[in-house]
């Protein structure tokens, strides 16, 4: 892995291709919600100062057996509401909803992991964060999330 460094270049890089991702969103979540795309799952939140449902696709990174998430260029609305909240909830496969928790990864081999986990995600995002690994390094925001043993709010209990 590079040394950590921050980039002028790839910070403007990345926040212009995450406002793309959101100009495109409400095309690309119908066609998720209908047959999946790769590793790309829905987060569902709660605003920290709102308190009202926010959504947001992600993609959840697999290592050794763990689940992350994370946004390469630092801090956005969807990590800070995940890090204010409790809770989360995850969908995998819609409909099949999982309620989560959280803990936010500190520089380490477990962010680390997470971080080179990126080559998981659908292309072209798998290059770019190959390449814009040492930003990534320097000041991307990573959760470790863990299923929480109840169904999510809204999915009926199996057990019932």
């Amino acid at each position: 892995m590079p040394a950590p460094r921050s980039s002028r270049a790839w910070s403007g890089y990345l926040r212009l291709q995450y406002r793309l991702i959101r100009l495109i969103d409400p095309l690309v979540h119908p066609l998720w919600r209908a047959w999946g795309l790769g590793n790309v799952v829905e987060l569902d939140l709660v605003g920290r100062r709102s308190g009202r449902p926010r959504r947001v696709l992600v993609g959840l990174l697999r290592a050794d057996g763990r689940w992350y998430v994370g946004h390469p260029n630092g801090e956005t609305a969807w990590t800070r509401n995940l890090a204010a909240a409790e809770e989360a909830t995850l969908v995998v496969s819609w409909p099949t909803r999982l309620a989560v928790r959280h803990r936010r990864l500190a520089e380490g081999d477990e962010r680390d992991r997470a971080i080179r986990a990126t080559s998981q995600h659908v292309f072209p995002g798998n290059v770019v964060y190959r390449l814009a690994r040492a930003h990534i390094r320097a000041v991307g925001a990573y959760f470790a999330l863990e299923v929480v043993d109840r169904p999510a709010d809204g999915e009926a209990d199996p057990g019932r």
